[in-house]
């Protein structure tokens, strides 16, 4: 995969995670995404790579590994398809999750 499909794969993947999150969360987003807001983005998903490693921890969890790689990702040219892959494929396993549970909650 050469370098514009790692950056289509992952815009996708911020496109389609903005679809997924509530409207306030939206904005956070596009600014984390845009050039300079660099100098937040990357020690933020440092810290939270560390985080996800303490998923043991009751305040923090698992769900921060990937946050961490999405916002590194933006920066790390070999890691934008890889995650951004992921990325996609975790939203599409949520999609059918919800829709199994309006399915399931619409019998009972």
């Amino acid at each position: 995969m050469n370098r514009e499909d790692g950056r289509k794969k992952l815009d996708e993947a911020f496109d389609a995670l903005e679809e997924e999150v509530p409207q306030a969360m939206r904005g956070t987003i596009v600014w984390l995404r845009s050039p300079g807001s660099r100098w937040v983005r990357i020690p933020v998903g440092i810290l939270c790579l560390i985080a996800g490693f303490f998923w043991f921890l009751p305040v923090v969890g698992l769900e921060f590994f990937p946050i961490g790689l999405l916002l590194i990702a933006q920066d790390v040219p070999f890691l934008r398809g890889p995650v951004g892959s992921l990325t996609l494929w975790l939203i599409g396993k949520w999609r059918d999750l919800r829709f199994w549970w309006a399915k399931f909650r619409a019998k009972n």
